[in-house]
C-alpha cells in the first residue's frame, strides 16, 4: 500500500509470496520517536552526572536512528521547554511527576551520533522510509506524522549507523571521550552474555561513560529508567515511563 502497489481491500492471497518473504527475512523495527520525550530527562541527568558540556552519543539497537538524534527535537514539559525553536518535531506527554526546571536548563552538545544495529535502516532512501512506516498501523496518523518529522531531522545530517552485533561493535565505536550510551527494549531480546559483554566494555572505557537503560521491571507498570556510570558502575534509578513514551513518572 505504501509503495502504491496494493490497497487495504486487496485479499492477502494476492500478495502471498511477498508477505511470506517479508515475514521470513525482516525483523520488526518500530522506531517509536515519542520515546525520546521520556529519554531526554535521563540524558540530561546523565550529562549532569558526567559533568560535561559535550559528549558522544551511542545507541544500541538504533534501527533508523530516529531516537539517536534526540538533540534535534523540541520538548515540552510542565516546567519548561527544551531544544531548538525551529526543530522539525515537538514532543510532549503526560508527566505523572514533573521534570525539574533546573534539569531542563542543561544543554549538552552532541559531538558524534553513532548507532549500532543488526539491520540498520537508511531513511535517506525511499526504501528505508517505506520499511519504517510499514510497521505502523495505518490508522495511527499522529505517529506517522512524528515519523515524517523525525525522518526530516535524520536526513538533514544522517548519523553514523554501524551494522553488527552490539557487543562486537561497541568497543570499536567508543572513543577516548565522555559518552552517553543508551538502549530501549533491546536488552530483553539479546542473550545474557551479550548484556555482560556490553557492560564489560563500558567498564573498560578509557573515558567516563553514562549508560541509560530502559527495561521492564517485574511487577511494575511501564519501563524502569536507569543510569549506570562507568567507572565505577554506580546506578541511579530515574523513574518509570510508558513503553512508547506517552507518560513519564520522573523520580529524582
Amino acid at each position: 500500500m505504501l509503495a502504491g502497489v496494493a490497497s487495504w481491500d486487496d485479499p492477502l492471497e494476492e500478495h502471498g509470496d511477498f508477505l511470506r518473504a517479508f515475514v521470513r527475512d525482516r525483523f520488526v523495527q518500530t522506531n517509536e520517536v515519542q520515546r525520546a520525550w521520556v529519554l531526554l530527562p535521563c540524558f540530561l541527568r546523565a550529562a549532569q552526572l558526567l559533568d560535561v558540556d559535550e559528549l558522544d552519543v551511542v545507541e544500541l539497537g538504533a534501527s533508523a536512528g530516529l531516537n539517536l538524534v534526540w538533540d534535534r527535537y523540541r520538548y515540552e514539559y510542565a516546567a519548561g521547554e527544551w531544544g531548538l525553536e525551529d526543530a522539525p518535531l515537538t514532543l510532549s506527554g503526560e508527566e505523572r511527576r514533573p521534570v525539574p526546571a533546573k534539569l531542563l536548563e542543561l544543554a549538552p552538545r552532541v559531538r558524534r551520533h553513532v548507532g549500532i544495529d543488526r539491520e540498520p535502516i537508511d531513511v535517506t532512501m525511499r526504501a528505508g522510509v517505506l520499511l519504517v512506516k510499514c510497521f505502523v498501523w495505518g490508522d495511527q496518523a499522529e505517529r506517522l506524522e512524528r515519523l515524517d518529522a523525525a525522518i526530516e531531522a535524520v536526513r538533514a545530517s544522517p548519523p553514523e549507523l554501524v551494522q553488527g552485533d552490539i557487543a562486537d561493535e561497541l568497543p570499536r565505536v567508543l572513543e577516548d571521550r565522555p559518552a552517553l550510551v543508551f538502549q530501549t527494549a533491546v536488552f530483553p531480546y539479546v542473550p545474557p552474555e551479550t548484556r555482560e559483554l556490553v557492560r564489560a566494555t563500558l567498564a573498560r572505557a578509557e573515558a567516563p561513560v553514562a549508560f541509560v537503560s530502559a527495561g521492564r521491571p517485574r511487577g511494575e507498570e511501564g519501563w524502569g529508567m536507569r543510569i549506570e556510570l562507568y567507572p565505577p558502575g554506580e546506578r541511579e534509578f530515574v523513574g518509570h515511563a510508558d513503553f512508547h513514551g506517552a507518560w513519564l513518572d520522573y523520580s529524582l
